[in-house]
């Protein structure tokens, strides 16, 4: 099957956010996102952020993280005070690099103790970010008391699904599906051409 182009990629974006800032993120009124400086984190945040807005009436900000200054973002999140925070990591910059930034906001996050329900976007969470964060004990302990959300896809049958994560004491991930939202057919085949085969770990709740 023949794989994105960048501009399908922004489009993607564009369709998925729309989706998230209407859907899930509809019973906030006060929402922070942070991602990495990337374009394409960039284009689902925004998209987000924007159908949130619309949508809702709420309050958004959006808060870039880069290597030598997630302590100080972090504080400036802290001082917003939101609800949720949705952690927007992917994109085009190599996973390896994101993984390791999504740590290191994960780390600082419970340093701070960062008092707000935290939903991952699917890209991170496929790509064994979250495990990886685990391994830390203060992330795991952070984690496992705190209110956790991933959205994923059903790629065979083109829906968004909106699930709670638990974090137990052992690590392992636990998914129980909350809510579940068609797509169209354009952004079915684009989610598939883009996520195909990608690893996905974790444990349903049956």
């Amino acid at each position: 099957m023949a794989k994105t182009s960048f501009g399908e990629e922004i489009y993607l974006r564009a369709l998925t956010g729309k989706m998230v800032g209407e859907a899930i993120l509809s019973e906030y009124n006060k929402i922070a996102v942070i991602s990495p400086r990337n374009i394409i984190c960039a284009a689902i945040s925004a998209a987000a952020e924007a159908a949130f807005v619309s949508s809702t009436g709420g309050r958004a900000a959006h808060f870039v993280v880069e290597e030598n200054n997630v302590k100080s973002t972090l504080e400036k999140v802290m001082e917003f005070s939101p609800e949720a925070v949705v952690l927007m990591f992917g994109g085009e910059t190599p996973i390896e690099d994101t993984i390791e930034l999504f740590v290191s906001t994960l780390k600082e996050m419970a340093s701070q103790t960062l008092e707000a329900e935290i939903i991952f976007h699917v890209r991170i969470f496929a790509a064994g970010g979250l495990e990886r964060a685990i391994k830390d004990s203060a992330i795991l302990n952070y984690l496992k008391d705190s209110i956790l959300f991933v959205y994923t896809v059903d790629l065979d049958r083109g829906l968004l699904l909106y699930n709670a994560l638990t974090v137990d004491e052992d690590g392992s991930l636990y998914v129980e599906k909350i809510e579940e939202y068609p797509v169209t057919a354009e952004h079915a085949e684009l989610l598939n051409r883009s996520l195909r085969d990608r690893t996905i770990s974790w444990k349903e709740i049956k």
